[in-house]
């Protein structure tokens, strides 16, 4: 992973917005959480600025400098022209004044680098006759041409940026110094630390400016005026053109910016198109004043524009041009160690994502990349994972959900928040002897349902659980169960046909009620015979007693 951007833990799941607005792909996912792929990376800096998450962070160098200002040694600032953009209003002179407060010995426009760097270009299109000729001041298009088009490097001027052209210049000048480079790119900070001895330090515009505000130093609103400032053009679309005498006989000269152009010319060049022409390549659409740091995340073209076009004069800056050899800058080509799947392993990744025929696979870009194939390609890679691809997802969860709601038992229909019935499964349909689902779909449910309880549910707000009714209409018991999803704004109804049970329970009741009506007939049969012994046996112990009475006085007269 590059050195000069962190990735801290965040809520990153499901979003894909740094892979589809990363140009080369340089983008892993891992544990719901993105990765950048050091060696695939160009440092553009697209995901910092997209991502909604803030996963992305540039390594912040203020400590570092202040450790540099506090060695002793005088610390010199090269200041790009795109601050001209970015601190509206201020002028080189007024920035100097602050950042002398800060601690530097001083600070110069990296505009002085830059004249260098385009005499340079002016002298190799007219002394050394090259087919192509690339601009090298932006370290992402180098990074792009090093990783990508390794073929190209022979195009690609073999020159130093401003940047580096101008912090040599002032360690020539001063040999004791330090120099910080303060501009709105990341990449700036790698080249810095790749190209080791040049650039001490680099700042983005924002951490300038939060470390003015930590020592509360104001930035005074003033523009001075210099004619001799043409190259202060280099950070806009064109600026380098602009400060180019353009008079190279049989060059064509051009200007493209955003990596997706970049790439496009590129592969032009690679294809054999394009001849005799210098062209000025940024990675950056608008170029630096579009970086991708440039303070608040800084969108105003046009405005960024004219700001540029005000401060910038019509004469080049008096500087002493460096020997050749000074200039000279040095790409190789940067491997990448990604293995390209075979095509039998391709297929095998396209079906494992449901896409078993050309016509499967949309091409719908939500998960970052423009084809399902460069997907598979990814997911061979390790970029990436199945479960990136949505409408895969979205297909998968719909066949469960639905195979759950046609297969269950139990009657379920949703209703909207207007009483519509909006989805019925078979179960349901069946219990209400509903032929099909057509029928019934977008009618009020009133055509199949006493409305009473789903009105109750929206009026009260308390869902119904397990209510057991009987469906005069259609001669059914069911357990009714009645849920309001607010969210969805739907009401949901689950049926549980307990008709079978309810008549089971009525047989068992009428056996009961049956039983206890024929033990009731015994007890009162038995209970009429009882009495009846009971009666004839009073009769028998009466006349057995009047017998005995006659019989004892019968005796008592004797």
């Amino acid at each position: 992973m590059p050195n000069c951007l962190t990735l801290k833990k965040s809520n990153c799941k499901n979003c894909y917005k740094c892979i589809r607005h990363c140009p080369v792909k340089s983008i892993r996912f891992s544990g719901d959480q993105a990765h950048i792929i050091g060696n695939e990376c160009i440092l553009c800096g697209q995901c910092f600025v997209v991502c909604p998450q803030n996963a992305k962070e540039i390594v912040d160098e203020t400590e570092k400098v202040k450790v540099l200002l506090q060695s002793g040694a005088p610390v010199y600032v090269s200041l790009a022209p795109s601050f001209i953009a970015n601190y509206d209003g201020v002028g080189i002179e007024r920035m100097r004044e602050a950042l002398k407060k800060l601690g530097f010995a001083d600070a110069e426009e990296t505009a002085i680098g830059a004249t260098m760097v385009k005499r340079e270009y002016e002298r190799m299109l007219n002394e050394e006759q090259r087919d192509i000729v690339i601009s090298s001041c932006c370290h992402s298009v180098n990074l792009l041409i090093q990783k990508y088009f390794p073929q190209e490097l022979i195009y690609l001027a073999d020159v130093v940026s401003p940047m580096q052209a101008h912090c040599k210049d002032i360690k020539r000048r001063h040999p004791e110094a330090k120099t910080v480079f303060i501009g709105p790119c990341v990449a700036k900070k790698d080249e810095a630390e790749h190209y080791a001895g040049l650039v001490d330090a680099v700042l983005t515009f924002e951490e300038l400016t939060n470390w003015l505000n930590e020592e509360k130093i104001e930035l005074v609103k003033e523009m001075d005026t210099a004619c001799e400032s043409r190259a202060r053009f280099f950070p806009t679309t064109g600026g380098i053109l602009k400060t180019m005498a353009q008079d190279a006989p049989g060059y064509t000269y051009m200007a493209i910016d955003g990596v997706e152009n970049c790439i496009a010319a590129l592969r032009d060049i690679e294809n054999g198109k394009i001849h005799n022409c210098f062209i000025e390549m940024s990675a950056c659409v608008g170029s630096c004043i579009g970086g991708p740091v440039m303070e608040k995340y800084h969108r105003s073209p046009v405005k960024d524009y004219m700001a540029v076009a005000k401060y910038a004069g019509k004469k080049d800056f008096d500087v002493e041009q460096p020997e050749l050899v000074s200039l000279k800058k040095g790409f190789e080509f940067i491997e990448r160690r990604s293995q390209m799947p075979s095509e039998t392993e391709i297929a095998g990744i396209l079906r494992q994502m449901g896409k078993f025929k050309p016509s499967q696979e949309l091409n719908c870009g939500s998960c970052g990349y423009n084809t399902c194939r460069e997907k598979a390609i990814a997911i061979y890679q390790g970029k990436a994972e199945i479960s990136m691809c949505l409408p895969f997802l979205k297909d998968k969860a719909e066949s469960f959900s639905d195979a759950i709601v046609k297969n269950t038992p139990n009657g379920l229909f949703v209703l909207n928040e207007n009483l519509e019935v909006q989805q019925i499964n078979a179960a349901a349909q069946k219990i209400m002897n509903i032929r099909s689902a057509s029928d019934v779909l977008g009618d009020q449910v009133i055509r199949i349902l006493d409305p009473e309880i789903f009105m109750k549910v929206l009026r009260t707000g308390k869902d119904v659980k397990n209510q057991r009714v009987y469906l005069a209409e259609y001669k059914r018991y069911v357990e009714q169960t009645v849920v309001h999803d607010k969210e969805s704004c739907m009401l949901i109804c689950i049926m549980r046909d307990v008709t079978d049970e309810e008549s089971e329970r009525e047989k068992k009741e009428q056996i009961s009620r049956r039983t206890v009506e024929v033990a009731d007939k015994v007890v009162d049969k038995q209970m009429r015979i009882v009495q009846e012994i009971a009666s004839l046996l009073g009769e028998t112990a009466a006349e057995t007693k009047i017998a005995l009475a006659k019989l004892k006085e019968s005796i008592s007269d004797e």
